[in-house]
């Protein structure tokens, strides 16, 4: 099965204009402040200009006129950009206090870019990938740790951007408002398939979030069927857990996205793909046809492996 055959997942993109939390709205009100200050500067100077250039221009017959030693302008243009840059700072000072405000407990999920993928873990022991389920109405520490080279998680509608750099472990507020899917991306250049690591923060309800969690921790179900079993025993034979886990069956592996609930994710590689059976399938045949350069080889598995892995890997609900 070719990738041309696989449609790729279609993204709106999230508008850092569109903020769903208080820490969004922060940074997005300082942006808007600071355009509207500055276009206002603009336009003093352009009409500032124009006003010059047709009183005192040269004519025939007349010199231009010219004057210095102004006390009052002097003045003028030495106090307005003190006022001004007071003004910016004040705004500054203030979308850091409500965007930024120090960090006083440990994380509720703790953030780990890898190439290229996501990887989510929460005090409750839950471990996912690229998809990270929050509770609406609460303010969230995310701790940002990276495993190789310098990640960037930025979710526009929820918060501020921020560097994920090896060796060192930085913290951010997140907060959604309402609940919704919100889409958001590494935004810092880390190789090849840096395109393709995608993130997507799914804000439920406290209730319903507290049943994924439950849901969530719950270890993969025994294969019953003859195809499921077959597949199961494949995951055995093969190399799949030395890089992934799947919780209740095999797997220590900590390289790869843990697999223990993958069937209940929307995508695969990192938003790469949607994921329905048929995407798995092409995927598992060859993913460095879809994503080339990720970490995950291509195992030369026949059709009937294929089709016995995605008869597995759909009861991982």
């Amino acid at each position: 099965m070719s990738a041309g055959a696989i449609t790729s997942v279609s993204v709106a993109w999230a508008s850092p204009f569109d903020p769903v939390s208080p820490q969004a709205a922060a940074i997005r009100d300082l942006f808007e402040r600071t355009l509207l200050l500055c276009g206002a500067i603009l336009l003093l100077v352009v009409c500032l200009v124009a006003y010059c250039v047709v009183r005192f221009r040269a004519g025939k017959g007349r010199e231009a006129v010219q004057f210095e030693g102004s006390t009052r302008l002097e003045t003028a243009w030495t106090i307005a950009p003190i006022l001004i840059l007071g003004g910016l700072l004040t705004f500054t000072a203030q979308a850091m206090d409500a965007a930024d405000p120090p960090i006083d407990r440990e994380p509720d999920v703790t953030i780990i870019g890898h190439q290229w993928w996501w990887e989510a873990k929460y005090p409750s022991g839950v471990v996912t990938a690229n998809e990270i389920h929050i509770p609406t109405g609460k303010a969230l520490v995310f701790r940002l740790e990276a495993s190789d080279v310098i990640h960037d998680f930025w979710v526009p509608e929820l918060g501020r951007k921020m560097d994920a750099t090896p060796g060192e472990s930085r913290s951010i507020w997140l907060e959604a408002d309402r609940p919704g899917s919100y889409a958001g991306a590494c935004a810092e250049y880390c190789g090849a398939q840096h395109a393709w690591m995608r993130i997507l923060v799914i804000a439920d309800t406290p209730e319903r979030f507290a049943e994924w969690q439950h849901h969530q921790l719950t270890p993969a179900p025994p294969p019953v069927e003859a195809a499921t079993a077959r597949g199961a025993a494949t995951i055995d034979r093969m190399t799949c857990a030395s890089c992934h886990v799947i919780v209740g069956k095999a797997g220590n592996g900590r390289f790869a996205p843990d697999l223990t609930h993958l069937a209940s994710r929307t995508t695969l590689g990192a938003g790469v793909l949607a994921n329905t059976p048929a995407a798995l399938g092409s995927w598992l045949h060859n993913p460095q046809e879809i994503k080339p350069g990720c970490h995950m080889p291509n195992a030369q598995l026949t059709d009937t492996q294929v089709a016995d892995l995605v008869a597995y890997f759909e009861t991982l609900q």
